[in-house]
This record gives C-alpha cells, sequence and structure tokens, in this order.
C-alpha cells in the first residue's frame, strides 16, 4: 500500500474526533441533564410527591445521583481514551461538581432535615454508625476537590493538584463502601453489588493502563 493510500485511509479517523469547540456546544445540554434530579425533586415537592416520607426519599435519591454522578466522573478518561476523543475531557469537571452538589443535598440531608442540626446528635451517628463516618470521610475529601476545580487552583497548586485529585478514588471507594454498609444491614446489596462492579471495573482499567505504561518505560 503506497503512502498515499494509507493517508487516504488514515482520514476519516481524523475527521470523527470531536474537536473541544464541539464538546463544549454540548455542555449546556450536560448541565441540564444533570440538573433533571434536582428539577424532579422540586416537581414532586410541589405537587406533593415525595413519599410519605420526604426525608428518607431525598437522602436516598441524592444519595444515588451522588454514586452515578461519581461513576460518569471516573469513567471519562477510560472513556476518551478508548474512542480517541481527548476532548470529552472538558466535561469532566462538570460531572465532577454535580457529584458535589448532589453530595452536598446527601450531606444537608442528613445534618439538618435527619438531625435537625443538632451537633449531639451527628457527633453520636459519627461514632454509633460506622458507614456514616464513611460517607462524611467521602463528602470531605469531595469538598477539597471542589474547592480546587477552579483554574487559578490549578496553577496555584501546580503539581501538588494532580495529586490532590487523585482523591476521587477513595472518594469512589468510600462512597461505594458507605452504600455498601447501609444496605447490608437491610440485607439488601443488589445495588451497592452494581456500583462496586463498575467502580471495580473503572479502578481496574486503570491499573492496567498504568501498569502497561510501566511495563513500556
Amino acid at each position: 500500500m503506497s503512502e498515499a493510500t494509507t493517508r487516504r485511509a488514515a482520514a476519516p479517523t481524523a475527521k470523527t474526533q470531536l474537536s473541544a469547540k464541539t464538546v463544549g456546544r454540548f455542555k449546556p445540554f450536560l448541565f441540564l441533564l444533570g440538573l433533571a434530579p434536582f428539577a424532579r425533586w422540586v416537581w414532586l415537592g410541589m405537587n406533593n410527591g415525595l413519599t410519605a416520607n420526604p426525608v428518607e426519599f431525598l437522602t436516598r435519591s441524592s444519595g444515588t445521583w451522588t454514586l452515578v454522578c461519581l461513576l460518569v466522573t471516573l469513567s471519562i478518561t477510560p472513556l476518551r481514551r478508548l474512542t480517541g476523543q481527548p476532548a470529552l475531557v472538558r466535561v469532566r469537571r462538570m460531572c465532577g461538581l454535580f457529584a458535589f452538589f448532589y453530595g452536598a443535598m446527601h450531606f444537608m440531608a442528613w445534618v439538618w432535615w435527619d438531625r435537625g442540626l443538632d451537633p449531639a446528635a451527628m457527633l453520636q451517628d459519627l461514632g454509633e454508625r460506622p458507614f456514616i463516618m464513611v460517607g462524611f470521610a467521602a463528602f470531605v475529601l469531595m469538598t477539597a476537590l471542589a474547592a480546587t476545580s477552579t483554574q487559578w487552583a490549578m496553577r496555584r497548586l501546580g503539581k501538588r493538584w494532580q495529586q490532590l485529585h487523585r482523591a476521587i478514588y477513595a472518594i469512589g471507594l468510600l462512597a461505594v463502601l458507605h452504600y455498601w454498609w447501609h444496605k447490608a444491614g437491610k440485607n439488601d446489596l443488589t445495588e451497592p453489588a452494581l456500583y462496586a462492579a463498575v467502580l471495580a471495573l473503572l479502578l481496574g482499567w486503570r491499573i492496567v493502563a498504568w501498569w502497561r505504561r510501566r511495563r513500556g518505560a
């Protein structure tokens, strides 16, 4: 095959690669999609649809969407490398911030609605219910990542920024453990097992990629 033929054969691949501008055009739609669960809560609240126990419903739903957004965030890197679409990285920050947003709602549901802003009750929960301590640790780490998600923080922290943001792996593990531990008390591990399997797949891909880079170095 001649060099010219090779270039022509490779051309369609180059044309299908998404540009940063193209991905940017989809960000408003992704933003609205990320807000959809919150909008649903508002609509249900206005129409008396938050079930007989609104606190439990919002706590459970916000926790679920925190996990979903976390896993979507962790899937961006494998997805962009497997598809050859580096521009997908432009939506990772938004996904991560939505994970924090729903995590904050989940935290608020516990602090405000469940514990009534009572520090003594919160401390008692942290001491007596290990799954809450694990979830609290995950939220503290998420807060640190959200607070340093700006370009200014990236420039300010330099190499330390990347080291700090690797904490998302620990957050994923803690979040799944938090959910697993909570559901274990109810003998209902179907959903936690699903989230754990997805997380294991995403982290396993990273370990394999790291090992291959190390062997090739």
